[in-house]
């Protein structure tokens, strides 16, 4: 049993800190508790009783999931996406005791994303990189032979922006004439300091310090769209099939990766930004969470008009975005979809309004922006907002209450 693996090992939680994970769950109890014991003692024995356990183990995997993808996510109770994400570990580890081959590393890699994707693995986090890391460098993918371009950082341009443009202001300048008036503003030279901001435009970085990772991408014009879908797929071939030499292509797919905790599942790329301060402004007596979602995709993707229920605070990398906003008092003429699950977005295409089909937008006073690179977009709750890349683009939101 090799040294790396064996180090691994000790990340592992013991029984002691999962019983308050697995509460009530009988069978999760018994299946967890088996794992966890034998894998804190594997340096000094190989009972009989690992196959049987590591079976276990992945019947408890299946479970979890089936349980995750019955009704909406959003309603997926904590300890159900704990209970998948620590048991798709322990998969990982019984798998590697059959073998560590590349192929088989491979395997426990998508595993392990899939543990990010739709579980929980926060109380876990070192665990998380650690595996990570032992994963990707011992996996059968070999790194693309494809050299990705570098782009050019975009000269920045004169555009009219219908909003008030605020010049890094202070925390109480921005309490005062932003989140207390409800009022969307461009912030200018606030994030000048993320690493990200050149970084990021070397997209081989990209590939090499995320590529291997599994995303959801979307696929398609808009997400409202009928023709548009979603797909799991490597970073590395998105990469390739929408900033390679094949871009060219008549019948390529928009792909977009958009509004994925992607710093919460790649640490190295966390690193390069940093949540604002303007974050810790907050409607209650103390900051809550802040959410942080990547927004990235080729020129042409484009977000409907819609509102968030939170602030957010869109913060432009590199690439340049057109977004037109309209306030939550026009909600009833920007004709919302009916469906829940579009209940927040509009059925009126926002570059090209068609006011004999929708007359009420008519009525609609409508503000317009180019959010450049290092710029931040300050949306109020309830804001309806547009938004379409105007060249290879990543954008980066905060989300808080």
């Amino acid at each position: 049993m090799e040294t790396g693996f064996l180090e691994l090992t000790k990340l592992l939680p013991r029984w002691v800190d999962l019983e308050n994970v697995v509460q009530d769950d009988v069978e999760a109890r018994y299946i967890l508790k088996r794992a966890a014991d034998h894998l804190a003692n594997i340096q000094s024995s190989r009972d009989s009783g690992e196959e049987e356990t590591g079976y276990l183990v992945g019947a408890l995997v299946d479970r979890s999931w089936e349980r995750i993808h019955t009704g909406h996510f959003s309603q997926v109770p904590l300890a159900t996406r704990k209970i998948y994400a620590i048991a798709c570990c322990f998969k990982i580890f019984f798998l590697l005791l059959e073998s560590t081959t590349p192929a088989q590393k491979d395997a426990c890699s998508e595993i392990l994303d899939e543990a990010q994707l739709l579980g929980c693995l926060e109380d876990w986090s070192e665990l998380k990189v650690a595996l990570m890391d032992y994963l990707d460098k011992g996996g059968a993918a070999a790194p693309s032979s494809e050299t990705l371009p570098t782009l050019e950082p975009l000269t920045r341009v004169s555009s009219a922006c219908d909003i008030p443009q605020l010049d890094a202001p202070s925390l109480e300048e921005f309490q005062t004439k932003c989140f207390k008036a409800g009022q969307p503003a461009l912030l200018l030279n606030t994030i000048q300091h993320w690493p990200a901001l050149h970084k990021w435009l070397d997209l081989n970085y990209l590939l090499q310090v995320a590529g291997n990772r599994t995303v959801p991408i979307e696929i398609g014009s808009n997400y409202a769209s009928d023709e548009w879908s979603q797909q799991l797929v490597k970073i590395r071939d998105f990469l390739s099939r929408q900033f390679g030499k094949d871009t060219s292509k008549t019948d390529q797919n928009i792909e977009y990766l958009a509004q994925h905790e992607l710093f919460s599942q790649i640490s190295a790329l966390k690193e390069d930004i940093s949540i604002p301060d303007y974050c810790t402004i907050s409607d209650g007596d103390a900051p809550g969470a802040v959410d942080i979602k990547a927004w990235l995709g080729p020129a042409g993707t484009v977000s409907p008009m819609h509102y968030d229920p939170k602030h957010n605070l869109l913060c432009q990398v590199f690439g340049s975005k057109r977004i037109i906003l309209a306030a939550p008092e026009d909600t009833a003429n920007l004709y919302p979809h009916e469906s829940e699950f579009l209940a927040n977005t509009a059925r009126i295409d926002a570059a090209q309004l068609d006011p004999d089909t929708y007359p009420l937008v008519a009525k609609v006073k409508f503000y317009q922006l180019l959010l450049q690179p290092g710029d931040c977009l300050y949306l109020p709750p309830k804001w309806w907002h547009y938004v379409r890349s105007e060249a290879p683009s990543f954008s980066v939101s905060f989300w808080w209450e």
